[in-house]
């Protein structure tokens, strides 16, 4: 049994997420991350544009102002204009991941009972790492998933590939990072 804390846990986790999410996209063209699969869906650029104001948003002064910045226009993160280059919307990724690791590796078990608010709405520490880690993984889903029908047959598998379980189960460490 490991002696891994919650924080220890979840930072974990978001590494995780996070690297499955840019796994993905250093699978695509940029033309592929600013394309939209149908008409309505997001692109991988919207997600990573709104992904990283949500980041911001909700890890800055995380436990002295509410999660959502009075300044934060979420609206506007879904809606790309002539500024969102793939190389600003991935700084943007970039600067609100680390703002994320940074927050959370500065807290300490105790914090995690302490309250903290995302519009207006009083949640512990837990509870709001946890939203945002479910949060967040939905998104890396999306980004997955919608890299993986753009780089087609070229795909590299980000998990355990297909047919390869048994191989898997002799060596996961293989696999696993």
């Amino acid at each position: 049994m490991s002696n891994e804390t919650y924080i220890q846990l979840a930072v974990r986790e978001f590494r995780r997420a996070k690297a499955l999410a840019d796994g993905a996209v250093a699978q695509i063209t940029s033309e592929q991350f600013f394309a939209a699969p149908s008409e309505g869906d997001n692109s991988i650029a919207v997600i990573v544009k709104h992904v990283g104001g949500n980041l911001l948003s909700r890890w800055t002064d995380f436990l002295t102002s509410d999660g959502e910045k009075p300044g934060r226009n979420r609206d506007v993160e879904f809606e790309l204009t002539a500024d969102d280059t793939r190389q600003v919307l991935m700084a943007r990724w970039e600067f609100g991941w680390a703002t994320l690791f940074s927050t959370i590796e500065s807290l300490n078990e105790a914090d995690l009972e302490r309250t903290v608010t995302i519009r207006g709405e009083p949640l512990t520490v837990l509870q709001s790492i946890n939203r945002q880690l479910t949060h967040y993984s939905y998104h890396v889903g999306q980004i997955v998933y919608v890299a993986k029908h753009y780089a087609g047959s070229s795909w590299r598998s980000l998990s355990v590939p297909k047919g390869k379980s048994a191989e898997f189960n002799a060596k996961p460490a293989k696999y696993i990072q």
